[in-house]
C-alpha cells in the first residue's frame, strides 16, 4: 500500500470518528485506551528491544487527557513485557478512570516521578527511550506550564522519543517543524493530517478496533494487521 492511499484524518474528522466509536458502536472510552496503550506498548517492544537500550530504562510522560491515559496502559504494558518503566505524570485528573490506571501502575511497582530531570542531558543519562504521551489530537492552543518545560526538555533529548498518536505541541493538521521531533510515532486509528510531516525512523499504525463500517465510511484504505499483532508498520514512500 502506497503511503498516498492511507487516509490522514483531520481534527475534526477524528473527533466525530471518535464519537462514532463511542455511541454507535457502544465502545467505551477504558476499552479503547486500553486497546490504544498495548498497541503503543507493543510498537515499543517491536523496535526498541530491551538489550538494545542504553539506559535500560524507559520514561513514560503522560498529560492530563485521554493521551496521558494512553500512556498509563502502555507504561503497565511495557512493566508487563519486562522494560525498567517509569511515569511522570505531573497535572492528574480525579476521573476515576484515571485514578484506576495510576493504581494500577502502581500494584505493578512502576514508581511515578515527583518532577522530571532538570535538563535534557539528566534525561538521557537516566533513561534509554521516553514515551510522549502528553496530548492527543483534541489538544488547542499553545502549550502552557508545565508541560512547556517538559517539551523543551524533550526536544533537546538524544534518547529516542516516541509519540503516541501526534507529537505533543504538534497542531494536528500542520504539524510543528521547530517542535519536538520523535523516532517513533504511534498514530492511534488512522494517521492524522501532521503525519504527513513525520521524519522520525519509524511509524505504526496501532488500535486494533476500527470496525469494517467505519473503514469504510472514512475511506481509511488501513493496512492490515497479522495474525495476533497490535500493530503495523506503515510505508514511508510518498
Amino acid at each position: 500500500m502506497a503511503r498516498s492511499q492511507i487516509k490522514y484524518l483531520s481534527q475534526e474528522d477524528a473527533q466525530q470518528l471518535d464519537q462514532e466509536l463511542f455511541n454507535e458502536y457502544c465502545y467505551s472510552v477504558d476499552q479503547l485506551m486500553e486497546l490504544a496503550g498495548l498497541s503503543v506498548a507493543a510498537t515499543v517492544a517491536k523496535c526498541y528491544p530491551i538489550g538494545q537500550l542504553q539506559p535500560e530504562r524507559v520514561l513514560v510522560c503522560c498529560g492530563p487527557g485521554n493521551n496521558g491515559g494512553d500512556g498509563l496502559v502502555a507504561a503497565r504494558h511495557l512493566r508487563i513485557f519486562g522494560y525498567n518503566t517509569s511515569v511522570f505524570y505531573p497535572k492528574r485528573t480525579d476521573k476515576t478512570l484515571y485514578k484506576n490506571l495510576t493504581t494500577q501502575c502502581e500494584r505493578f511497582e512502576i514508581p511515578f516521578l515527583d518532577t522530571l530531570p532538570d535538563s535534557a542531558a539528566d534525561v538521557d543519562k537516566q533513561y534509554g527511550l521516553v514515551v510522549d504521551a502528553l496530548f492527543g489530537f483534541s489538544f488547542k492552543g499553545n502549550v502552557r506550564p508545565p508541560f512547556d518545560r517538559v517539551l523543551s526538555i524533550l526536544k533537546d533529548i538524544k534518547a529516542p522519543v516516541v509519540a503516541v498518536d501526534i507529537p505533543s505541541g504538534w497542531h494536528v493538521e500542520d504539524g510543528n517543524p521547530e517542535g519536538l521531533q520523535p523516532d517513533c510515532l504511534v498514530s492511534l486509528t488512522a494517521p492524522k493530517e501532521c503525519a504527513r510531516h513525520f521524519q522520525g525512523r519509524f511509524h505504526f499504525l496501532g488500535g486494533r478496533f476500527v470496525p469494517p463500517g467505519i473503514q469504510a465510511k472514512y475511506h481509511l484504505s488501513l493496512p492490515p494487521y497479522a495474525a495476533a499483532e497490535q500493530c503495523v508498520e506503515l510505508p514511508r514512500t510518498l
